[in-house]
């Protein structure tokens, strides 16, 4: 997994994230000119450790011996250039020199430590083994070797009976590990042989052992060869010198040849074969390393042994990652990164001016990086990667500055993180409440939620989006993540941190699997439980397939998923068995392995050594440790046969080991691959049973290896083709080896969506994917990441597409049709409510019933931007019907459903309410709130709502200049009775006071002749007076006229408000709804709670407002404009004509006993009736006791 990613075209954030770079640049570094090295003296003897140090002054030196400072004395003294001067090095059991040194430079930036030097002082130690007694006959081979331990390494050398051992012949060799073979054995050699072992210090002898030598007698049998001491695995440090011993015998005397186990040339310009089969190789290097083979073969035969050995070279650290020096706001995060190489893998730790980085929750250390987050002024120093191990030490500095502002922006907010896949995961935010203006880039930290000492990512993205897809996640896994914004000199805090999990996903590989056969007809199948990061989730059943080499017959058995191992019974003897594993958790089954082989041990193998319990441990990236043990009971093992092989390729020549043998290395290996490994006893009966296992190599820490370890990502990834619902993609496969095969992801993502679901990934193996279901008219980015051999490359660069548009697939909605004069309608609608669809024009049909049923309609078309038409010239008295279709360049949409507008009901009615008709009900709500009203129209109304204002001035006018002046302003009912009970206080019909009773009627003068509708009433002050044609009365109910239960009327009453004055529709049972009003014609209705059952059902919260024309008349008429109070009122019959009626209903909600009142049970009503007039006026007034 990448470990810093960051987008290509946001490269230009670091030039701004980590200014002021000029402090780096013109920072002098504090570093080393010289530095202590290792060193080997004498006791007694001077010594001077190295050390100089550059940097700006003034520059303080100071030295440490095992990580002690060192004080100065006349023992140990400080030169004028910082070197350690130790005159005389002392060398005894209480005190000696010896040691590791290290010296610490520093100035005001901070300090550094050099890297670390071994005082040693030369010696030589007793002999580890001595040379034994050999007896041979003559004309074979005599080997004497011995061992000494010694500081600097000793010179090996030999005496023949206490003198110098000549070397003038070819039969006398000695290796410089101390060996002498003396080949061809004559009569003479026989004698006392031993070594003396010198290096500066002093000089040592061994002990002597003698040769005696046999005189042969007659002609020797013919042998087979064998090799009687070979090459045994070693170790040695850089640059050193190796002996790879190969002694053979054999009749005829047998040809000794050396190669490598994994085919590689061996070094001819470094290695010489010394000897009469020795192999030397002076010089050593990491390149040396690998297992040899020495093969003694019969000459003229195909008769060979082979012996083998590891050889491990060690190389000192060193450092191919550098930490880079950075500079930081404050509450910001620093990653020093640091990688190191050596054999041994080096350990890393890290330094702050000179002393061991001190983990803490703020500062973490993530395998070999070095993390700092929420940076303080105290981060500011001189910091040092540390890569140790028994081979040296080497460091590498970086300087942290720390910025100081504070005008920092707040932490983002509003943190969301939503699940994609089983590796992705969708993180959205708000922008930082203050100073987000100046926010020019956001960091998103991540890290596992399980566990200690997690490793912690970061990803940085410019200021232009509020959402980010981190992949490369693990399955199955809690991440938690909080975002960072970033500002030219500073940082916010961190967000609020959320937490989120990975879904499951199929294994990554199949379990390591252990092949024994316990007899000639089973197998004992053993594996180890995946790991977690393998697993990528629970575990639900393995399955275990097999079938021998000659029959393509599969036989599978599903195995529980806390078992580790299985038995096959009843196989065949002596016969080659094919096996593999797969593993499943509840998203599938991952693949199978690869076959493995194993051969059933024969029936009468019996008495052959039972299979070696053998352990696999990875070394290190190119080698892997065998270690093996035999069952009590197995009987005498001669040798062991190994041999191994990487999955996918031959096996390698076989191994032969002596019986002594329990561990061996194997080397040369690749990383990351994986490798089968098979090994049996030989004893006298024949080979034993043998023992399968399959091992998987590590990944390298090398940077060449980490540079193979993440292919390329797919290049020149284009569009082929698109539709309005699907995108044809093709990219290149990227320049790199690899004979494995390939796959490909391709993810398709919406620009700026914050919705997981709408983010789709594709699988594929070829180089062309066609992204299907996608919506119309949408941009999106798409990219490639390629996977090879269980890893998996970087997205390739975005690609972004827009879809081309659709037709719409739905028609406009809320279509409606009002008749607003006799020959003309207008028609509204809404528009289609799929979304990213584009409109250009609208196509309206319409037709008279007559018309429609010979299937002509009338074609009328709008622009996309119009929701409302006009539809002109329709013939009065005739019912039309209309539909409505939505259409874009790519097509039509469908029409909406029919909607009819119904004729004039009589040629009399003459109301200025026009009536509509709905494909919805009365409350249909429009996208804008309003109707969309043509120029045409908005003239009408502007002119005639000027005409009523001029209306209205005049009769305020006509009021001031002829009305005479009140009596009371406040509002009176018509008779207050002496009520008692639950509605005290309230009118009752039957009991009326005259005194304490206002007329309804305006005030007038003494007499005034009604002229409306021809009638020649007189009313006076006195009450009306009729004329012997009377045509209208004034009528006084007593009864109250009630609403019919379960109305929408008196549900509407029963939620009374104190205070607030009503005005309502109330409906009569069998009457007509109340046309709308030419207001509610253009805005639409003006209560949502409205309907076809309730259309003439009003009620507003203005109880001075009437929105009924007829009300609107009645009190701006003339003969209303003053108000008289007859002395008494008397009910009178009231005549109701044949048109439906229907009453408007005034009250004063003041009541302060009685909040829930029902207006219509005791209110006093005043009627006035005509026959043949619109429908009755009624007022009612109710005033609190």
């Amino acid at each position: 997994m990448a470990k810093f990613k960051m987008k290509s075209h946001h490269q230009w954030l670091f030039l701004v994230l980590f200014l002021p770079l000029t402090g780096v640049l013109c920072f002098s570094e504090l570093s080393f000119i010289t530095e202590p090295s290792d060193v080997t003296a004498l006791a007694k003897d001077p010594v001077v450790l190295d050390c100089q140090a550059h940097g700006q002054p003034p520059v303080t030196i100071k030295w440490l011996k095992d990580g002690v400072k060192l004080v100065e004395s006349e023992h140990i003294q400080l030169l004028p250039n910082g070197s350690l001067f130790i005159p005389k090095i002392k060398h005894t059991t209480e005190e000696s020199d010896e040691g590791f040194y290290q010296c610490l430079s520093q100035n005001k930036y901070g300090a550094i430590l050099s890297q670390r030097s071994r005082l040693t002082i030369a010696s030589i130690s007793e002999f580890m083994f001595h040379p034994v007694p050999v007896v041979v006959t003559e004309g074979l081979v005599a080997r004497f070797s011995c061992a000494v331990t010694s500081t600097p390494p000793a010179t090996i050398t030999w005496e023949f009976n206490q003198n110098t051992l000549p070397l003038q012949t070819d039969r006398i060799t000695v290796l410089p590990n101390g060996v002498l073979q003396i080949n061809n054995v004559q009569l003479e050699d026989a004698g006392q042989y031993r070594c003396v072992a010198t290096n500066i210090g002093s000089r040592l002898k061994s002990r002597e052992a003698s040769l005696t030598v046999n005189q042969g007698t007659g002609p020797k049998p013919r042998q087979r060869p064998r090799i009687i001491a070979g090459p045994q695995n070693v170790t040695v440090s850089l640059h050193q010198t190796v002996v790879l011993e190969c002694m053979a015998t054999g009749n005829p005397w047998p040809i000794i040849s050396w190669s490598r186990a994994d085919s590689k040339p061996i070094d001819v310009y470094n290695a010489k074969v010394l000897g009469n089969g020795n192999l030397i190789i002076a010089d050593v290097s990491s390149k040396h390393s690998g297992v040899y083979l020495c093969r003694a073969t019969t000459p003229g035969t195909r008769n060979y042994t082979i012996a083998a050995a590891n050889l491990t070279v060690q190389v000192p650290p060193s450092i191919v990652e550098k930490p880079e020096s950075q500079t930081r706001p404050r509450a910001g995060t620093a990653r020093f990164m640091c990688q190191a190489e050596g054999m041994p893998p080096p350990r890393i730790s890290w330094l702050k001016n000179g002393e061991e980085v001190h983990l803490n929750g703020r500062i973490k250390m993530y395998n070999s990086k070095l993390v700092i987050t929420q940076i303080i002024p105290e981060d500011d120093a001189i910091y040092q990667c540390l890569a140790e191990s028994e081979q040296g030490s080497v460091l590498s500095l970086a300087r942290l500055i720390v910025v100081m502002s504070e005008d920092r922006p707040s932490a983002p907010r509003n943190i969301h993180a939503e699940t994609i896949s089983s590796s992705a995961i969708l993180l959205a935010w708000g922008k930082p409440l203050y100073n987000a203006d100046k926010v020019i880039a956001y960091s998103i930290h991540y890290m596992k939620a399980e566990g200690l000492n997690n490793e912690e990512y970061q990803v940085v993205i410019g200021n232009d989006t509020t959402s980010y897809i981190i992949d490369d996640l693990e399955p199955a896994r809690n991440y938690s993540f909080y975002i960072v914004a970033y500002m030219p000199m500073g940082a916010s805090r961190m967000s609020d941190q959320v937490s989120q999990h990975t879904l499951e996903d199929v294994p990554l590989r199949t379990p390591e699997l252990s092949l024994i056969s316990h007899s000639s007809t089973d197998i004992q199948v053993s594996w180890q439980p995946l790991p977690a990061k393998v697993s990528r989730g629970r575990l639900s059943a393995y399955r275990l397939s097999y079938r021998t080499a000659a029959d393509s017959t599969v036989t599978s058995v599903e195995i529980p998923q806390n078992s580790t191992e299985h038995l096959l019974e009843g196989l065949q003897p002596d016969t080659i068995y094919l096996l593999r594993m797969a593993a499943a958790t509840r998203v599938g089954w991952c693949e199978p392995s690869a076959w493995t082989s194993h051969r059933t041990p024969k029936t009468s193998s019996s008495k052959v050594p039972s299979a070696p319990i053998l352990h696999l441990e990875p070394l290190n990236c190119t080698s892997i440790v065998l270690r093996w043990q035999t069952t009590p009971e197995s009987v005498a093992v001669e040798s062991y046969r190994l041999c191994y092989h990487e999955e996918g390729q031959p096996e390698q020549p076989t191994i032969q080991l002596q019986a002594e043998t329990y561990a061996y290395t194997i080397g040369g290996l690749d990383p990351r691959r994986k490798y089968h490994v098979k090994i049996l006893a030989v004893s006298q009966a024949g080979d034993g049973f043998q023992t399968d296992q399959t091992i998987t190599t590590p990944g390298c820490l090398s940077a060449r290896d980490q540079l193979s370890a993440s292919p390329p990502p797919p290049d020149h990834v284009t569009v082929l083709a698109s539709n309005s619902s699907a995108v044809s993609l093709r990219w290149s496969h990227p320049s790199f080896p690899s004979g494995k095969a390939v796959s490909y992801t391709v993810r398709c993502t919406p620009v700026g969506t914050h919705n997981a679901s709408a983010i789709r990934y594709i699988q594929i193996t070829t180089q062309s994917a066609t992204v299907q279901n996608l919506y119309s008219n949408t941009r999106y980015e798409f990219v490639v990441r390629l996977h090879v051999d269980q890893m998996s490359s970087s997205w390739s660069s975005v690609v972004y597409h827009r879809t081309l548009p659709a037709a719409p697939s739905q028609p406009p909605g809320g279509v409606r049709v009002t008749l607003i004069e006799d020959d003309t309608a207008l028609v509204s609608w809404r528009e289609p409510s799929e979304p990213n669809v584009v409109v250009e024009h609208y196509t309206i049909l319409y037709a008279s019933q007559k018309a429609w049923l010979t299937g002509r309609w009338q074609v009328m078309q709008r622009e996309g931007s119009h929701t409302m038409a006009l539809l002109e010239k329709l013939e009065p008295g005739n019912a039309y019907l209309v539909k409505i279709s939505a259409c874009n360049q790519v097509g039509d949409g469908p029409f909406s459903d029919i909607v009819e507008l119904a004729p004039k009901r009589g040629a009399n009615y003459r109301s200025k309410n026009p009536r509509h008709s709905d494909s919805v009900s009365d409350t249909t709500v429009f996208s804008d709130g309003l109707y969309h009203i043509d120029q045409t129209s908005m003239t009408g109304i502007i002119v005639g709502v000027s005409i009523a204002l001029a209306c209205i001035v005049m009769c305020a006018l006509i009021l001031i200049s002829k009305g005479g002046p009140r009596k009371s302003s406040s509002h009176k009912v018509i008779a207050v009775g002496a009520a008692e009970g639950p509605h005290a206080g309230l009118a009752l019909s039957g009991e009326l006071f005259t005194e304490n009773a206002e007329a309804l009627v305006p005030m007038i003068g003494a007499q005034f002749l009604d002229a409306k509708g021809g009638s020649d009433i007189v009313i006076n002050c006195a009450g009306p007076v009729n004329s012997k044609t009377q045509s209208k009365r004034w009528v006084l109910f007593k009864s109250p006229v009630t609403t019919p239960a379960g109305t929408d009327a008196e549900s509407r009453a029963s939620l009374y408000e104190a205070g607030k004055t009503v005005l309502r529709y109330e409906e009569y049972l069998h009457s007509a709804p109340l046309p709308p009003s030419s207001r509610e014609i253009i805005y639409g209705p003006f209560h949502s709670e409205s309907s076809h059952t309730s259309e003439g059902s009003q009620e507003t919260g203005d109880s001075g407002h009437y929105s009924n024309e007829e009300s609107n008349e009645e009190m701006s008429n003339p003969s209303t404009n003053q108000s008289s109070r007859p002395e008494s009122f008397r009910p009178d019959d009231v005549t109701s004509g044949d048109e439906p009626q229907q009453s408007f209903q005034m009250e004063n909600e003041e009541m302060q006993h009685h909040p829930l009142h029902h207006p219509s049970l005791n209110a006093t009503r005043l009627c006035c009736t005509s026959e043949g007039s619109h429908p009755a006026l009624l007022t009612s007034q109710a005033v609190s006791s």
